[in-house]
């Protein structure tokens, strides 16, 4: 997956089009990604000992990582690249400007 837990992502598709958000999580085997303020529901928790107050709470659940598109340093969303440099790294790049990410 070319995107990572921590880069800035806004949404192309569905119900939360056009909301910004960090990824919080990445989940590769299912092809998802779970970003903060997208995708909320509503959740029934029953009172457990790790939580004592039950009630209905907001939950974050994932999103296909093909509705979403990395921001670039200027704002705008691009696709992620890659470049190998002379001595072997690899460095993700944006395709909409060439800067690194």
């Amino acid at each position: 997956m070319k995107i990572r837990k921590g880069d800035r992502v806004r949404v192309l598709t569905g119900k939360d089009r056009g909301k910004e958000g960090e990824v919080i999580a990445v989940h590769p085997r299912t092809n998802q990604v779970t970003v903060e303020g997208v995708n909320v529901a509503k959740r029934h928790q029953k009172p457990t000992r790790a939580m004592q107050e039950g009630g209905i709470i907001d939950k974050v659940m994932p999103v296909d990582a093909s509705n979403v598109a990395l921001v670039d340093s200027d704002g705008r969303p691009t696709r992620v690249g890659y470049r190998v440099d002379a001595d072997g790294t690899k460095t993700r790049i944006a395709r909409r400007s060439g800067g690194e990410l």
